[in-house]
């Protein structure tokens, strides 16, 4: 089963590999092992006000693209002290100052914390949520609704300082009560058992097993 990974993200697809690596059969490639190329039109994509649409909308133009069975997701973070912000607005939630990656990510956190600032620690709680589409699967043979929608969400509150060294995004800021760590103190497995995105790819791992077999 070949099947194209929609992310341009080595962390993103770094996890999902890791989820679904014991799926039989299944080649998972992402948008480089696939010879495209990015584009501007791919900052346009992802302009919904929901996760599902985002998801939805990045399957549906790279399965074009492509010819192939695609796989997207939109994740992000919910904090309700902030009515539910960045949402799905968290890659680009600080205030643009042309910067991308490692030091996105640093001044999304940064923004985090000075948009709670005074904001104490029983009111800091949030959910990491993960919604992935597979767009295509009964061109993988496979007895599946067309688009399969699966959503996964982690409950954790939200740190006054940045705390282990791992993960990326937000993971510095997310703190997991029931285990007491934080999710960039854990290890890749460990934070896979415990994340939004280990719980929506474990479920879409679960049903393409099934289907499969």
């Amino acid at each position: 089963m070949k099947l194209l990974l929609a992310t341009r993200s080595s962390h993103k697809a770094g996890e999902i590999r890791e989820i679904l690596a014991n799926v039989p059969d299944l080649e998972l490639l992402d948008l480089n092992d696939a010879g495209l190329p990015e584009t501007p039109e791919e900052e346009g994509i992802e302009v919904f006000e929901t996760f599902e649409d985002n998801a939805l909308a990045k399957a549906l133009h790279f399965k074009l693209l492509s010819g192939l069975p695609t796989l997207a997701d939109d994740s992000g973070l919910s904090v309700d002290a902030l009515e539910g912000a960045p949402g799905v607005h968290s890659k680009r939630f600080a205030p643009d100052r042309g910067l991308d990656g490692q030091e996105r990510d640093d001044d999304n956190n940064r923004y985090l914390l000075e948009r709670l600032a005074g904001v104490p620690k029983s009111e800091r709680s949030a959910r990491y949520v993960c919604v992935a589409v597979l767009l295509g699967g009964p061109d993988l043979g496979l007895d599946l609704p067309d688009p399969l929608v699966i959503r996964g969400e982690a409950e954790g509150r939200i740190l006054d300082t940045p705390l282990g060294d791992g993960g990326f995004g937000y993971d510095p800021l997310f703190f997991d009560p029931a285990i007491g760590k934080g999710f960039a103190e854990l290890s890749p497995e460990g934070k896979n058992s415990r994340s939004h995105r280990g719980k929506a790819f474990r479920a879409l791992a679960a049903r393409l097993e099934e289907s499969h077999g």
